[in-house]
């Protein structure tokens, strides 16, 4: 423990922000950072508690609690306290290969359930965890460590999400040669083209697919398993295959008017815009534009919450998101929702801030079905139907959404962005290979081993478990890799 009585004598502090109306007119990352002295003070009041639930890393009420890679958190909390920086680093990356990703987009389920947090305000865990690893690339701690030996074994690695790279990372350690296979132009998956470059620069991205490249990773891109390479080829010349290829099947509105121009999917409206970013700072304007439009998000998780932001940053007349979901109290429900769970509490998010201090209000519209879409004589999009809804349990005992009479309602927009979740992983790898699917149609693959109904190909992370929190997908990474590794060598000594 860094000092018995830190968390009665500091309080919880946060890196400014930039300015919201500053932010919005570039595509930088927004937050600032502390110096020493306030990250010793915060790490100051973690109380090194007997029962540390911050690094449990489980499920309750269906979201996560504690940190899903069991990030040993107390520890890395003293030793910056002690001004330990190294230390500090190489005790975080024993269990995350990438806190530099997680320190950033992560939404720290490991501050929800920090037992300061029963009576107060949680340590600010994931500051400091940012902190400790950009510190460790500053001053150059974070280098290649290529192994020593390898095995002569061969490894397929589908998809370079945050699964495939941690999975990837992994098995190099193990000293197997690893080629990791992506579709898109860019290594990443969701890390470069889903997340805006304001939560996650693409540098920080490239930076560690260098770092994996230089100890040995073999990166192939443009690359799309099941058409350009056949799932029989990838079999024939590799003793495993792993399959980290996302749940990126997303959900669409099946209501009248969905097909209308204007009505875009999210990751499309997301993914042009950073394509385009990254390829020429938007000037080839090969992506889907809000500038002057009237712009409705539809769906209220983060992927909508960055449609918002980049919204703002095209230049929108307007935007508002819309949720099914009704606005979240202020403070914990000690009964609906008490500790270690997740708190399901009223935050305005980065994108919040923004439209917030651009428009005078919150951006969210609470308790809103979506009806139909409406269009001009050129099948343009010019307006939404909603109603508001409220959530009631019927004869059943299940839980409903009931329309309320009398709250129709009409909104211009000439932009729609639907960001309604995704329905599991798309069919191309699963028909090749012939897996087996789950309820949900994930691919099945056995929890523990990660081997699914093929012979030598397991499967980790949103395309075994569905949508899910980046630290969730390396934590599966993670562990399908000593899978495999047992698989090859009849033992692993990953952790």
């Amino acid at each position: 423990m860094s000092t018995p009585t830190g968390f009665m004598e500091y309080k919880r502090e946060l890196p400014a922000d930039r300015d919201p109306i500053e932010r919005i007119k570039d595509w930088d990352e927004f937050h600032k950072h502390f110096s020493d002295d306030q990250l010793r003070t915060q790490g100051a009041r973690c109380m090194d508690c007997g029962t540390p639930y911050c690094h449990t890393g489980m499920e309750l009420a269906g979201s996560a609690s504690g940190c899903p890679v069991n990030n040993l958190i107390p520890e890395w909390n003293n030793l910056i306290y002690r001004g330990l920086w190294r230390e500090a680093l190489e005790r975080l990356h024993k269990t995350n290969n990438f806190p530099e990703f997680t320190g950033r987009v992560c939404p720290a389920p490991c501050e929800g359930s920090c037992t300061v947090g029963l009576i107060g305000d949680p340590v600010t865990i994931k500051t400091i965890e940012q902190a400790i690893i950009d510190r460790g690339f500053e001053e150059g701690w974070v280098v290649p460590q290529p192994p020593k030996m390898r095995t002569g074994k061969k490894v397929a690695v589908v998809g370079s999400g945050p699964a495939g790279l941690a999975c990837a990372a992994q098995l190099n350690k193990a000293g197997h040669t690893v080629t990791v296979y992506e579709r898109a132009d860019r290594i990443g998956g969701l890390l470069t083209y889903g997340i805006p470059t304001m939560k996650l620069d693409k540098g920080i991205v490239q930076r560690r697919v260098d770092i994996l490249a230089e100890e040995g990773v073999n990166f192939v891109v443009n690359t799309e398993i099941g058409k350009d390479v056949q799932a029989d080829e990838l079999k024939a010349e590799f003793d495993a295959i792993v399959l980290c290829g996302g749940a990126t099947k997303a959900r669409g509105l099946d209501i009248e008017g969905h097909d209308l121009n204007g009505v875009h999917m999210a990751m499309d409206y997301l993914n042009g815009t950073i394509k385009s970013y990254l390829d020429s700072n938007l000037e080839d304007g090969n992506y889907i534009s809000a500038k002057d439009k009237n712009v409705i998000v539809i769906g209220g998780g983060d992927t909508g919450t960055d449609c918002v932001a980049t919204a703002l940053r095209h230049g929108c007349k307007s935007v508002t998101q819309f949720g099914t979901h009704a606005k979240a109290p202020l403070q914990r429900d000690p009964i609906q929702n008490p500790w270690p769970e997740f708190p399901h509490v009223y935050t305005l998010d980065y994108a919040h801030e923004e439209a917030k201090a651009l428009y005078g209000e919150d951006p969210r519209a609470f308790s809103v079905l979506t009806k139909k879409f409406v269009g001009d004589d050129n099948g343009n999009l010019k307006e939404l139907h909603t109603v508001q809804i409220e959530r009631i349990v019927d004869e059943t005992g299940r839980k409903i959404y009931k329309e309320i009479p009398g709250t129709e309602k009409v909104w211009p927009a000439e932009l729609v962005l639907v960001a309604v979740g995704f329905e599991g992983p798309e069919n191309t790898l699963i028909d090749q290979f012939a897996l087996e699917q789950d309820r949900r149609s994930n691919v099945k693959a056995r929890y523990g081993d990660y081997r699914t109904n093929v012979d030598k190909v397991f499967a980790a992370g949103d395309m075994r478990r569905g949508q899910s929190l980046i630290v969730w997908a390396i934590n599966e990474g993670r562990e399908a890799a000593r899978e495999v590794d047992k698989y090859l060598m009849g033992s692993s000594m990953l952790p």
